[in-house]
Parts: structure tokens; sequence; C-alpha cells
């Protein structure tokens, strides 16, 4: 009997294509990423380098930032798996310029550049917006909790740095005990072992943490003396007491602070935080604007627990963002649409005219639905902004909010398994997350722009080719 297989030879030669042009497909990933960043204004990141060309040869920006551009949208954050892929994948060797940049080389570009990395978000959401995306119609905002580099187990109140540091002192004791032993009282101070040296940094780790939960201590204390001495000028000018709950003592204000305070050895930077999908964490709040089309026109960081003071901030820097992406006989920025977690009746009172107009839920969603839309007594402005959102317009404009931005928190967890930061520390987190929403933005763009794009970089091209033939004809 004779099988009918595909004949296959491992041995058989073949004679590559000469242009690296030929490895990939035109209408490749790796090609849209090189002329996105042809384009980028890479200024801040020359600045750093010997405008002479001295010294040892330097990997050019432009090709570190497509290549961490194209890592980013792929979902590779791992220096050393990039690593491993400018010598084994095709697209990494082409987005590499075929260099095989090591992983230590890799990671300090991204720790050296951090926020010139950040800052090409800016740059990436004008190019969406020239190729036709960015609708405008809604925008709508959210945040979401993502892992810290960082475990809870690591978290350690008042009490737990002073048995650290109680442990350290005793282990760096025992090991003075056992060198005068070996070598006699004699040896100088600077003579320390490696593991006693490594044991003195974190012993001074361990002091600066105690220092800052004691510091916050004394805040909370001053701040709670400070409340209870103004309610008690204002129940002496009115002459009676203040109705409602009696406010906590200093004492008890410490007290709590004492057990509830708590700091993380491992990223003293990150917060214990409640997550929807996974309990308690220990991570950052990743906060971000949509537009109606799940473009990202902001992407911030923050340390909250919850989004209440979010609102404004997000607001305003969503403006700043979009400000080149609007034109004077363009259309109006649409509704902000923001969910329960935000809106405050402090928050709702400074919005101003000026403002786009917000439509933000004051109670759960179930809630929303369930209630009628009668105007309460006395009207405040968050009874106000309840009513509007149960109102036919309203709940119109609300719903597409679970509809914008909740898909582009599904495609950043999900399909670029974003879960958990990489890097340690609030201004490192904030560079991952923006990075991390910039490649979300270009995805979008290849996608839905990619002939726009191309389009632009020929017309350029083509200005540049016709600006050096119109000088050599005046030469």
């Amino acid at each position: 009997m004779a099988y009918n297989f595909k004949t296959f030879n491992r041995d058989q030669m073949y004679i590559l294509p000469p242009s690296m042009r030929e490895w990939l497909p035109k209408d490749h990933l790796v090609w849209f990423i090189i002329d996105i960043v042809s384009q980028l204004d890479l200024t801040p990141f020359y600045k750093a380098y010997n405008a002479q060309g001295m010294g040892n040869a330097a990997y050019d920006p432009a090709v570190m930032a497509a290549l961490y551009f194209y890592s980013y949208c792929v979902g590779e954050r791992s220096s050393r798996k990039i690593e491993k892929n400018c010598l084994e994948s095709v697209p990494f060797r082409i987005i590499s310029g075929d260099l095989h940049p090591d992983h230590s080389t890799i990671s300090r570009f991204r720790k050296k550049f951090q926020k010139e990395l950040a800052d090409l978000f800016k740059q990436v959401l004008v190019f969406c917006g020239e190729a036709g995306l960015c609708d405008l119609r809604t925008v709508s905002v959210d945040g979401t909790k993502i892992k810290a580099n960082a475990s809870l187990a690591a978290n350690r109140d008042e009490k737990g740095l002073e048995r650290e540091i109680r442990k350290y002192l005793e282990e760096a004791e025992a090991l003075d005990a056992q060198e005068d032993a070996l070598y006699g009282s004699d040896k100088r101070g600077d003579e320390l072992p490696p593991e006693l040296a490594t044991r003195e940094g974190r012993l001074k780790k361990l002091r600066e943490f105690k220092e800052k939960l004691a510091k916050e201590k004394e805040e909370k204390m001053a701040f709670q003396q400070e409340k209870l001495e103004k309610r008690k000028q204002e129940e002496e000018a009115s002459g009676r007491k203040k109705r409602g709950r009696k406010p906590k003592t200093v004492e008890k204000v410490a007290q709590e602070t004492e057990e509830k305070a708590k700091i993380n050895l491992t990223d003293p930077e990150s917060r214990i935080m409640k997550s929807a999908q996974e309990g308690h964490i220990q991570g950052y709040n990743g906060q971000i604007a949509v537009s109606q089309d799940q473009v990202i026109l902001t992407a911030e960081l923050t340390q909250e627990h919850n989004d209440k003071k979010q609102m404004l901030p997000m607001l305003e820097k969503t403006l700043e963002n979009i400000e080149p992406l609007l034109s004077p006989e363009g259309p109006d920025i649409g509704p902000f649409l923001f969910d329960a977690g935000y809106p405050s009746e402090e928050n709702l009172a400074s919005l101003i005219p000026e403002h786009p107009e917000v439509i933000a839920a004051v109670k759960k969603e179930w809630k929303t639905r369930k209630g009628d839309n009668i105007l309460p007594l006395p009207l405040t402005l968050t009874a106000a902004m309840a009513c509007k959102v149960r109102s036919p317009r309203g709940k119109a404009l609300y719903a597409k909010r679970g509809s914008t931005v909740e898909p582009v928190f599904g495609q950043l967890k999900e399909i670029l398994g974003f879960r958990r930061f990489s890097r340690r520390g609030f201004l490192a987190c904030a560079c991952e997350w923006k990075m991390m929403c910039t490649a979300h933005n270009l995805l979008k763009l290849w996608r839905y722009g990619i002939e726009k794009v191309q389009q632009k970089v020929e017309d350029i091209a083509m200005q540049m080719v016709n600006l050096t033939e119109s000088r050599l004809k005046a030469a």
C-alpha cells in the first residue's frame, strides 16, 4: 500500500529574498508601525544623545520605539522575550532592522525614556483623528483595577514593619558575632559581606516605610483635629449642637489608622484595592476616556481606591488631548458619560458652562432603570442628574457607555493579556498604562485607517522628493 503524503525535505536549501520588504505581506502590522513611527516627532529622544556622534554606537530611538510599540501591540512586554523574538521571529527582526538588542538594553531604554514614550500617546491620537477615527458624539469615562507587580502578602502595617526591623537587626547581630568568632573583633566596619550589605539596604527601606506610615497617621490626626475644632466653632456661633453623627475622636482615628494603614514592601506606591471580579488586589486604578468608536482619548493612572476624585481631572485632561482634533467648523463635543462611581454633589457643582454636557449615573444601573422620573424635593444637583439620566434622552445616551468603554477594557485585558503591570513604582506603571493604551489605538488605526495613513506617508515622501529636485535645479 502506498500512502499519499505531502513530500518534505528538512535539508532543502532556500535562497532567502534579498529584501526585507519581501519577508512579510505589505499589509502586515510591522510595516504599519514602521510608517507611523517614521512620522512621529522623536526630538525629545534624540536630545539625550551626543549630537557629535562620539562614543559607542547606540540604537536609534526610532528603532527602539517601533520595537516597543509592536511588542505591546502583540501582547509582549517582557524585555527578555522581546530579545528572544528579535532573534527568532521574522516580524521582530524586521521591526528591529535585523539588529539584536539584548534585554538589558531594551529595559534601560524603556526606563530612561518612560516619560517620552508615554507622551507619544497624544501624537498617535492625532493620527487617529486624521484617519477619520475619534467619533466625539459621546465620550465615555471609566476605570479598572489592575494588579501591581507585587503580592498582597507583602503588605505590612506599622507593627509588622517593627517586627521586620527587629528581625534584620537580630540577623545582623548574629552575623557580627559569627564573624568576630572567625576573624576577630578588630575588622574594619566597611568590610561587610554582600549578604549583610543587602540587609542594611533593606533595613534602611523598612525604616523609611515606617516613617511614611507614621507621617500618614500624623496627617490624618491633624486633619481630624482641625475638623473637630471647626465643628466646635460652628456650634458656639449657632448656640446649638449640630445634627448628625458625632465625628470620631482624634484617638479613634489614630487607632483605626494603625489597624488599617499598610505599605507594600515590593511596590510601596501600589495600594490595596477592591476589584469587582477578583476581590481585593494589590494594584492601581487605570482610568480611560473613550470615543464612540472606541479610540482611547485619555489614559491616566491613579492610586485612588475609587473614582470619586477623577471626574473633573478626566474631563479636563480629555479636552486638552482632543484639542488638536477639533476644527472651528467641526461638530461640537457630545456628552461625557460617567458611571455611578464618579458623581457627587461637589463634583457636579464644579462643572462650569464651558464644559461639555455631563450625563452621570448617581445610582447603580439597575436602580437607575427601576426608578421613576419625578423630581424630589429639596432639589439637589445629584437629584437633578438622576432625573436627567432616567429621561428618554438620558437613557439612550447613557446606554452607549457600556458598549464603548467596557469592550476596550476587554480588549486590553483579554486580547492583549494586560492583567498585571510588569514594572514597579507609580511613574513606571503610569508609563506602561499609556503605552498599552497607545498600542490599543495603533491597532484600531491599523484595522480601520491603514490606507489613509499609508497615503499620508507616501504624500510626505513625495514632498521630500519634490523639494530635493527643486534644490538640485536651483543649484
